[in-house]
């Protein structure tokens, strides 16, 4: 499946944090109901102190805004509350989205302080999506983030997705599936991830099946016999050197199989899968590949590497599904404009005392300057969305950390990131497969400079103002005091 048709397009109207209604009932009832609001997503800190995050969960997004719908059930229950008036309950029924929404696309690198999702709309309805925006792409971003993390740690060796069982709920299960798969995980064992989105599903054996039969060698030699062309036998069961690789291997040659794994989910994996490669090389086997488990992610993983461990493939389970080490994306949802009665854009700014919760106002697009010569990523560019920059000039892009340090760029390419995703309520854009993001993602993360990929003290990529907007955020800042 192309997961684009499945049982999570489903109306999820209700899911909205309570005061989504109380406002919506307010808008209502003060004559801001339909007044042009505008609304980004961002986020404010990379997860594990990265270099960047990955953009996940737009397609249920779309999936939510298309199935937007209020039940009879549903106003009756709002009755029930007794704050809402009969006329605001009454609109509810009729209720569709009917705004515009750009997005970046499914696996593209993004970063902080950056719009990543913008919704023009009508205030209830740029109010309403805000709670179902931020849950599904906040919760997919963590997880293809980590993800990425585990994968690029990896090296190229495949990374499957083992974590289902240790998920928070069946949604943490199978969007995170997908978000992982998306991150760059070349399978899950998550079977129904398979079935909705194309996410190769894998497994083998659990050690109840080893000790189900008598003999660790029968359980072996069964499984092969059934499975002669898809063998792999858990060795740890028991005791990994002593008898379960001899038991593996009697029952590979008992089978005449000459390409199937091991996997090793206890111990000391590294001198274990050492001393795996060689019995079996000497048992005349180098295609019997050897995969590991066992509470792994991007640290021990890359431990494992350079400490010359014979792996092939690893299985992740609760450190990626979970994102166990950063738990929380930390996405917000943020008012930047409106619309006066005559449709000129009205910036909007929330002032914090902590000056990274301060907003930048106004309707804006985000550029991509790419270097011609290497076509890597270099740095981007936030501009109005009335602006059009000239790209044929030398562009100063100033850090976003220490402001007094700037880079200038002659020989570059600009992209715009924010595609249009509905208009006038209506969808416009073609999602594609999770396969087909998966190929973009490992693109777009190619096009980052390698300083960008460390996992400790990556260099800070430049996200810059345009000056237009820089002399906006700062007239309103100097505005508020």
């Amino acid at each position: 499946m192309n997961g684009k048709n499945n049982f999570w397009a489903e109306n999820y109207t209700m899911l909205f944090d309570f005061y989504e209604l109380t406002m919506g009932n307010g808008y209502f009832n003060s004559g801001k109901a339909h007044q042009i609001s505008y609304f980004d997503m961002f986020f404010r800190d990379i997860p594990d102190g990265g270099g960047f995050a990955i953009a996940a969960g737009l397609q249920q997004v779309i999936d939510y805004i298309e199935n937007l719908r209020f039940t009879e059930e549903d106003i009756d229950f709002l009755r029930s509350k007794g704050c809402f008036t009969e006329e605001f309950l009454n609109y509810l029924r009729t209720f569709r989205f009917t705004g515009d929404i750009w997005a970046v696309p499914e696996g593209t690198p993004i970063f902080p302080k950056e719009p990543i999702l913008v919704v023009r709309a009508p205030a209830i309805e740029a109010q309403f999506v805000e709670t179902f925006i931020l849950l599904t792409v906040n919760h997919q971003s963590l997880i293809a983030t980590k993800a990425n993390r585990i994968v690029r740690a990896a090296c190229g060796k495949p990374v499957s997705e083992f974590g289902s069982r240790r998920a928070q709920g069946t949604a943490g299960a199978i969007l995170g599936a997908r978000a992982a798969y998306i991150g760059g995980a070349s399978s899950t064992a998550c079977a129904i991830a398979d079935q909705l989105y194309g996410v190769p599903a894998s497994g083998t054996m659990a050690h109840s099946w080893v000790q189900m039969f008598d003999t660790e060698y029968e359980a072996f030699d069964t499984y092969c016999r059934i499975y002669p062309d898809s063998a792999t036998l858990l060795v740890d069961t028991y005791n990994v050197l002593k008898s379960g690789i001899p038991n593996a291997i009697k029952a590979f040659k008992a089978h005449g199989i000459e390409k199937g794994g091991i996997r090793i989910d206890s111990g000391d994996i590294a001198y274990l899968s050492r001393k795996a490669r060689k019995m079996l090389d000497e048992a005349g086997m180098p295609g019997i590949k050897i995969i590991v488990s066992n509470s792994l992610d991007e640290y021990i993983i890359r431990d494992l590497m350079q400490q010359d461990a014979k792996i092939d493939a690893f299985g992740v389970g609760e450190r990626m599904i979970t994102s166990k080490s950063t738990p929380v994306f930390g996405g917000v949802y943020k008012l930047v404009a409106v619309e006066d009665s005559e449709g000129k854009v009205i910036p909007k700014i929330k002032i914090s005392e902590n000056a990274g919760k301060i907003t930048t106002p106004h309707f804006k697009k985000v550029y991509r300057i790419f270097e011609k010569d290497t076509g890597k990523a270099n740095a981007d560019l936030i501009c109005l969305a009335s602006e059009t920059p000239d790209f044929t000039k030398p562009l100063t892009i100033f850090d976003p950390v220490y402001t007094w340090k700037r880079k200038t760029y002659e020989n570059y390419e600009a992209k715009e990131l924010l595609l249009p995703i509905f208009k006038d309520g209506k969808r416009v854009y073609d999602s594609p497969t999770t396969a087909e993001i998966r190929n973009y993602c490992a693109g777009e993360v190619a096009k980052l400079w390698d300083e960008v990929k460390r996992f400790e003290n990556p260099h800070t990529y430049y996200v810059d103002l345009s000056e237009n907007l820089w002399q906006i955020k700062q007239d309103l800042l100097g505005g508020k005091r």
